[in-house]
């Protein structure tokens, strides 16, 4: 799939908020998520001794939260100008489940790409 104009700024708006927002050991990676209609939402992971939950739950909890419509793309990238990170696996099945259409920014940051979240295996 072809990196768009929104796809770059989905990406510039994840590291934005890598870099507010994670700045101790608790958050480590930022999440940005577009609806098909522009909307984008965003969250970070919280990391716990006993578990934590990753940036791509919370930003799906903040979708829900806000009442917007089904995720069509979604990014995340690490902390402290670390690259775009593909999702985990228990993240891959659950989008998969959710947003099944859902477009995935992963690779470098250099040169991203954009793939079908079915297409990240588990």
């Amino acid at each position: 799939m072809t990196m768009r104009d929104t796809d770059r700024a989905l990406v510039q708006a994840a590291s934005a908020v890598a870099k507010l927002r994670c700045r101790s050991a608790a958050h480590t990676r930022a999440t940005a998520a577009r609806t098909a209609d522009g909307r984008v939402v965003s969250g970070v992971n919280v990391v716990h001794v006993t578990g934590g939950a990753c940036a791509e739950v919370i930003a799906i909890g903040a979708a829900a939260t806000q009442g917007v419509g089904p995720l069509e793309t979604m990014v995340t990238v690490g902390d402290r100008g670390r690259s775009v990170l593909t999702p985990c696996g228990p993240c891959r099945n659950l989008l998969v489940d959710l947003f099944p259409e859902l477009r995935v920014i992963v690779g470098p940051a250099d040169d991203p790409k954009v793939v079908p979240v079915g297409d990240l295996g588990f």
